[in-house]
């Protein structure tokens, strides 16, 4: 095989290498790790489980100060296996992409974490094992702007909530331009409707509709100013 193909199958933390960049980072790994779970966009895998295999490669950031041999100074392994079981108790999924991206995006909530590999592989579907591997990372560095002065400063973005009365106001442009003002990036947030919501007596089905109906909302606002624009993803934010 080729190097570049030999690369492709082999455990995530040669890729973590392969790609590592300038600035120095440590990593943690955990390998084969095999839980069982109900998964799968097919009619057959739906009500049965079968195992996956996860491995899961982390870069963190060199901890300045002394360890002291102190556990909480580090990200432990046990925020992987945390990450994933909190991830697959969620909801039932069909892609492994989508349970790929929640367990690096709850990896990646940890301070520590700055990339996460993560390949998770169904070991019962066929004679070989069938899995995604994706790789995720956080910013570096803040996002930053030059002063008037010419120095660089962290960029903070303002996060305003918006209640049903507000996205009705008569005045929301006016309120819209102060938030503007301030020069800084802006996030909008909505909440839930008026009036009421189909219930579906199920907690995952539920947190779906209650989302789509927050989602409709956003729609509601944006209608009202151009300037509000609705994202699926923190990538577009």
């Amino acid at each position: 095989m080729s190097s570049d193909i030999s690369l492709a199958f082999s455990h995530p933390e040669a890729r973590a290498a392969a790609s590592a960049p300038t600035d120095p980072r440590d990593r943690i790994s955990l390998r084969d790790h095999v839980v069982e779970a109900d998964i799968g966009a097919f009619q057959q895998e739906r009500g049965h489980t079968q195992r996956l295999q996860f491995n899961v490669v982390v870069e963190v950031r060199p901890t300045p100060e002394p360890l002291e041999d102190d556990v909480d100074r580090i990200l432990s392994y046990d925020r992987i296996t945390e990450a994933i079981a909190a991830e697959l108790a969620e909801e039932r999924v069909n892609l492994l992409e989508t349970l790929a991206a929640g367990v690096a995006e709850r990896i990646l909530a940890s301070p520590q974490a700055m990339r996460v590999f993560v390949r998770i592989e169904k070991l019962d579907r066929g004679p070989g094992a069938l899995g995604v591997e994706i790789v995720r990372s956080r910013a570096s560095v803040p996002v930053k702007s030059v002063d008037e002065s010419g120095v660089e400063e962290s960029l903070h973005p303002v996060v305003a909530y918006l209640s049903n009365a507000a996205i009705d106001a008569p005045d929301l442009s006016a309120r819209l331009d102060v938030l503007q003002e301030t020069g800084h990036p802006v996030i909008l947030a909505v909440g839930l409707p008026d009036g009421a919501v189909p219930e579906s007596g199920q907690g995952p089905t539920q947190r779906r509709i209650d989302l789509l109906a927050i989602e409709q909302n956003a729609w509601r606002l944006a209608a009202r100013d151009p300037r509000c624009v609705v994202v699926a993803t923190r990538t577009e934010i």
